[in-house]
């Protein structure tokens, strides 16, 4: 064809060398680079081998990057060519793997001691720029100053982007869509509706449908406002179901009711027995855990209502500021300082009977912590729950890894509750774009039986939800 490249001169593929932190953050990162070639120096190898002892996230991904380096040389005699990656990662990754087989002494600035394993890394990443001329050699890492160093050499890096679910999270689905004001105009036409058990059933038909997902709710305000759910979409065709009033006194859960409508949207979901699988996102104070509890301590303990045999708490343990150390006593003993939100929750949900005298109040109480077990997520591992109400708080600090293996604990009867705030991430090289959180969204997004909702409003005190706006 006139004008094509002959191939011989076909544009070289790059290569990447990686950083250590990569190979610790996704070790599957090897088979992540298409047709582009992947460079392992021995600096990164020795950081493996360094923390391979423990039993912490970091420790299992860096024996599990080590398995795959050696997965994918064990069969070469000669590793100079670089071994093939095609075969280990179902064609997926077409370029080869290459190690470091020989020293490197790249000329980098005397004021960079060598001893430091990220400046050997920028001396192999100067000798392979200047050894390939005519190829783009990439560093990549999750390291921001180490990225900055390469920068100030003249090398080109970047950050490890495969993991991410989304480049921009305001793109993240919520859960909720705004109906426009001419919706019964261009959507009336040819429009079923049927009431069933207090609820009002519509069937649609016009051009909106095809953006909607399977429950998602929707809403119209105005004279006549519409709060309703997606429940079947099939093609230009959609319908939906208005939803309970949980704003009401009479539909309290648990002495509480909806402050707002994202609240009554996600107390519609918290009690639906046909959803397995929610995820609550909001700022703080919008309500998360407090909606939640109420609704697991409804279906736990309100007789003839009861669903589930025992609510599980737990969440990542994770501290803000410095770490105090080792906590003395049992797994649950040492999960209570993590866990200073469900009892100020707990409080507030004590405190709804106001009927009852002091000693009703104390034993309820004292009832309500007896089916409330608070667990830690380093022992989830094999366990599968049956019947139980699952609550994973501050859920925004799991990495998808984790999250997979908490919500696939789950047997048959058992509800998973995911709570986090996109905004305050804790974990080392974990952003809004690849949290487990951000990833679980958008993967169960139109599965019909998960639910999600994004609190927008806070209801806990004008001082919380000014402080949430203006620091």
């Amino acid at each position: 064809m006139e004008g094509a490249l002959p191939k011989e001169e076909k544009a070289p593929t790059k290569l990447f060398v990686l950083d250590t932190n990569v190979l610790m953050h996704d070790p599957t990162s090897l088979f992540r680079f298409e047709e582009h070639d992947v460079y392992v120096p021995i600096a990164t190898l020795e950081e493996l081998d360094q923390h391979k002892k423990g039993s912490t996230e970091v420790s299992r991904n860096a024996r599990q990057a080590s398995r795959y380096i050696d997965e994918v040389i064990r069969q070469l005699d000669s590793i100079e060519d670089g071994a093939p990656l095609a075969i280990h990662s179902n064609d997926s990754a077409t370029g080869k793997l290459f190690l470091q087989t020989q020293a490197i002494t790249g000329d980098i600035p005397m004021s960079l001691p060598t001893s430091k394993v990220d400046n050997q890394i920028l001396g192999v990443v100067l000798f392979l720029a200047r050894h390939h001329p005519k190829r783009q050699v990439i560093l990549v890492s999750k390291d921001i100053n180490m990225r900055i160093k390469a920068r100030a050499l003249g090398l080109p890096a970047e950050d490890y982007f495969n993991d991410k679910v989304l480049e921009d999270t305001d793109l993240l689905y919520t859960g909720l869509h705004e109906l426009p004001s001419d919706f019964w105009n261009t959507h009336g036409k040819g429009m079923e509706s049927w009431q069933d058990k207090g609820h009002t059933h519509y069937r649609i038909k016009g051009p909106l449908v095809p953006s909607l997902s399977l429950n998602e709710f929707v809403y119209l305000e105005g004279l006549k406002p519409l709060y309703a759910k997606v429940t079947k979409t099939r093609g230009r065709q959609a319908e939906m179901i208005t939803v309970r009033d949980f704003s009401h006194a009479k539909n309290n859960v648990w002495g509480i009711t909806a402050r707002n409508r994202e609240q009554n949207f996600a107390l519609n979901i918290l009690m639906d027995p046909e959803i397995d699988f929610i995820t609550l996102l909001g700022q703080a104070g919008t309500g998360k855990t407090l909606l939640t509890l109420a609704a697991a301590l409804q279906q736990t303990l309100t007789k003839g209502s009861e669903r589930y045999s025992e609510i599980i708490f737990t969440r990542v343990t994770v501290p803000v500021g410095e770490d105090i150390g080792f906590l003395p006593g049992t797994e649950e003993e040492k999960m209570n300082p993590w866990m200073g939100a469900v009892d100020d929750n707990l409080d507030v949900l004590s405190d709804q009977h106001h009927d009852k005298g002091d000693w009703d109040r104390v034993s309820q109480r004292d009832l309500i912590r007896s089916r409330i077990k608070v667990k830690s997520l380093n022992f989830m591992r094999g366990r599968t729950f049956l019947n139980k109400f699952l609550i994973i708080d501050e859920a925004q600090n799991l990495t998808p890894k984790q999250m997979k293996t908490l919500i696939t604990r789950a047997g048959p009867g058992t509800k998973v509750v995911c709570l986090g705030n996109l905004a305050q991430i804790d974990t080392p090289y974990l952003t809004e774009g690849s949290s487990g959180l951000t990833f679980v969204v958008d993967r169960f997004k139109g599965w019909p039986h998960n639910g999600h909702i994004t609190l927008l409003k806070g209801e806990r005190s004008r001082l919380a939800d000014y402080a949430a706006e203006v620091l």
